[in-house]
């Protein structure tokens, strides 16, 4: 590429859409990069100094539209998205506004791209698209694997954008989507924050399960340079046009040894275990469930959260490493120290995390 091209990156000032900044900045220092998002910049989500920043609406067609105008973009990574808390996943109070970002927004931004002659179009897909169905178990599964039938607003809507974007693909716009897992790294205010507070909380002893299913887990750094090798495909030789590739570390652990690892890095070590047979929680989350009905309440326990604790969720790397070259640089070990390293110099707001009792739960059960 001897041309320097001008990367669109919608969510630029979030977790992962600051991290693809990053990663291309240093890799591709002459690239000119831009962000829209409706958050403006934010200190834990570093972004390069000469990164252009427009706080624009991905809802709204002529907000896009004088956007796509003024920056003239070549390539579009769409890593903006709306993700519910955990609890809110399964029920349908934030469905209209879930579908509208998510699925009204990708084509928004598709049909923005098409007008403004974008070249390569990059999709931050989930590989909730498939997992998200806690009935299943998802060992080693692959690109074959079709979308869930039984998944939550959050996996049906991005399901349906990524249907849209891998459709939109053509001989003028190459398009493409990734489904990162779940993610850890510098910036992260879920993820560790929640494990953390079981510190706080005294709740590290409990396991629901038997703590053996394993999980895919990202480190947020290998999930940007997934991004950056898709842009340098579609802009050469676009093998990996109209495609979808599951991006993960490639080493599948046990969600309690993530945990375990975890406050191990912050000087904790569980006291004491004790084991909760799923069939026992799951009726347990049947009660919790019940009484937030009746009571009008939010549930800290339910059967999905007890299912999803309990799920076998991991991907092969084979497609990705095959048709784009990716291969994780920073191992699950180092991922966990630089998480927690960065996390030890945040303030207390952020270690502890803004968190709903129902997320906290959730990562409970999990670990």
């Amino acid at each position: 590429m001897t041309n320097s091209p001008t990367v669109l990156v919608s969510g630029g000032t979030g977790f992962v859409g600051s991290a693809i900044v990053r990663a291309l900045t240093e890799k591709h220092p002459d690239f000119i990069i831009a962000i829209i998002d409706q958050n403006p910049p934010r200190p834990e989500h570093v972004l390069p100094e000469k990164t252009r920043y427009m706080r624009v609406d991905l809802t709204s067609v002529e907000a896009l539209n004088k956007a796509f105008e003024a920056i003239n973009p070549d390539v579009v990574v769409h890593a903006a998205g709306m993700i519910p808390g955990l609890a809110e996943r399964w029920s349908r109070r934030l469905e209209p506004e879930v579908w509208k970002i998510n699925f009204e927004g990708t084509r928004n931004m598709l049909e923005a791209s098409q007008r403004s002659g974008v070249k390569a179009f990059i999709y931050t897909s989930t590989c909730c698209v498939v997992i998200d169905d806690t009935t299943t178990p998802h060992p080693n599964i692959n690109e074959e694997w079709p979308p869930s039938p039984r998944s939550t607003i959050y996996g049906q809507s991005k399901a349906a954008a990524e249907t849209l974007v891998l459709r939109a693909s053509s001989s003028t716009m190459a398009t493409c989507a990734l489904r990162p897992s779940v993610l850890c790294g510098p910036g992260d205010c879920q993820l560790l924050p929640s494990i953390h507070s079981c510190i706080v909380e005294h709740k590290t002893g409990f396991v629901i399960g038997n703590g053996f299913n394993l999980w895919d887990i990202t480190y947020v750094g290998n999930a940007a340079d997934a991004h950056v090798l898709a842009i340098e495909n579609l802009l050469s030789c676009r093998t990996a046009a109209g495609s979808v590739f599951f991006i993960q570390n490639n080493e599948p652990i046990a969600f309690r040894d993530f945990c375990l690892a975890v406050w191990a890095h912050f000087g904790h070590i569980p006291s004491f275990e004790v084991r909760i047979p799923e069939c026992m929680a799951y009726f347990v989350g049947l009660a919790c469930e019940a009484v937030t009905w009746v009571t009008g309440t939010t549930t800290t326990l339910s059967r999905g959260s007890v299912r999803d604790a309990c799920a076998i969720r991991y991907a092969s790397g084979n497609k990705a490493k095959e048709v784009l070259g990716y291969e994780a640089r920073i191992g699950i070990e180092e991922a966990i120290r630089l998480s927690c390293d960065v996390s030890r110099h945040q303030s207390p707001q952020i270690l502890l995390g803004i968190l709903t009792q129902e997320t906290r739960t959730m990562l409970l059960a999990k670990g």
